[in-house]
């Protein structure tokens, strides 16, 4: 049995967004943010104390990149995952890293130095460096995607990763950052009946 451990909003939402996509049988535990803290026994299932964690059996996976892959590969075979004998295999990859390691980790110091910290210690001029940092990104990851999908023009895995960066995005309130074309496919994302199921589910 496939068991996420969820913070409302947080990246595990990747990982609950590929389950209602695949429609696969799952547990959720939905903590308080910061569960490191403020749920107990939480270092013990991640030691990294991050979000999420998600266990299939006794396999334990902590990026939120990597679980959507792992379960298309694993509980497949799906289209939502890229094949490497396809012509987007490689625009595939990139994308499903990119929506973590270049466009979520700046909004994670925007969040941290606005919201997460008390206000002696926010720093309002390095949240507005990563949120710039964000924009340029965003805008240069823009141009190498499709218009109605990121790669191998079908909804993937990779839309998946690199959509949640946009969600991040609007829940921080900076989606005056978004490129144009980013506008409609986002708004498109939110209709998938996964995406809703997710939502839902996360309650």
């Amino acid at each position: 049995m496939i068991k996420l451990y969820h913070c409302a909003g947080a990246r595990s939402f990747r990982a609950l967004w590929a389950l209602e996509e695949m429609q696969l049988p799952y547990e959720l535990v939905i903590m308080p943010f910061p569960p490191r803290s403020r749920f107990e026994g939480y270092h013990a299932l991640n030691p990294l104390g991050t979000v999420p964690v998600m266990f299939d059996d006794e396999a334990r996976m902590t990026e939120s990149s990597a679980m959507p892959h792992y379960l298309g590969t694993k509980y497949g075979p799906t289209d939502l995952v890229v094949e490497p004998h396809e012509a987007g295999y490689a625009d595939y990859l990139n994308f499903l890293v990119m929506g973590e390691a270049t466009l979520t980790f700046p909004q994670t110091i925007v969040l941290r130095y606005t919201r997460l910290e008390p206000p002696e210690r926010r720093a309002t001029q390095a949240a507005d460096d990563y949120r710039k940092w964000f924009g340029s990104r965003l805008r240069a990851a823009a141009g190498m995607a499709g218009d109605e999908f990121v790669c191998a023009d079908r909804f993937t895995m990779a839309d998946i990763s690199f959509a949640y960066a946009l969600k991040l995005a609007t829940n921080l309130g900076i989606t005056d950052l978004f490129p144009a074309k980013l506008v409609p496919y986002y708004e498109a994302m939110q209709t998938r009946p996964g995406f809703q199921r997710a939502i839902a589910a996360e309650g």
